[in-house]
């Protein structure tokens, strides 16, 4: 397996491939993962050093050689300027996924009686608009809950 690559160690593309060569010893170099997805070397090497980003395809190809979900979502939320509002998907191990959607839905049913208090007379009130902020974030919440696990069942199939 190839040694760390020092000015690229803290970058998400590198640490995806440096992961997965693991398990694919072709990926331990940038010449293996450009054999596999077709990307040039040196475009990889730029990617990996974040002085380029790759274009979505190239995010995608990544991503699924790799095994690597959350590179797209981390794609979208920061390479790209439609999605800079995208939930943030983590690496997390299933058990950790499991536990923040526990604590979120037991907040749900306070969230929903709020919800209803709020809309009843269909005029949001300058005093109403924190709570439904709250909510907005718990749903916000939830919604990154979701990429999580889908993004670990995609790693996980």
């Amino acid at each position: 397996m190839a040694r760390t690559a020092t000015k690229a160690a803290e970058n998400v593309w590198y640490r995806a491939r440096f992961e997965a060569s693991k398990v694919n010893e072709r990926l331990s170099s940038r010449e293996g993962l450009s054999d596999i997805t077709g990307i040039d070397r040196t475009r990889i090497a730029r990617i990996e050093l974040g002085t380029l980003n790759p274009y979505p395809e190239e995010a995608r190809l990544i991503a699924m050689t790799c095994n690597a979900p959350e590179l797209q979502n981390y794609y979208c939320r920061e390479c790209c300027a439609l999605g800079k509002n995208m939930p943030k998907v983590d690496k997390l191990s299933l058990d950790r996924i499991t536990i923040k959607a526990m604590s979120s839905m037991s907040k749900i049913s306070a969230a929903k009686k709020l919800l209803l208090e709020i809309t009843e007379d269909g005029i949001i009130s300058d005093e109403e608009r924190p709570d439904l902020e709250k909510i907005i974030e718990l749903l916000d919440e939830l919604t990154s809950i979701n990429e999580n696990l889908k993004a670990w069942l995609e790693r996980n199939r």
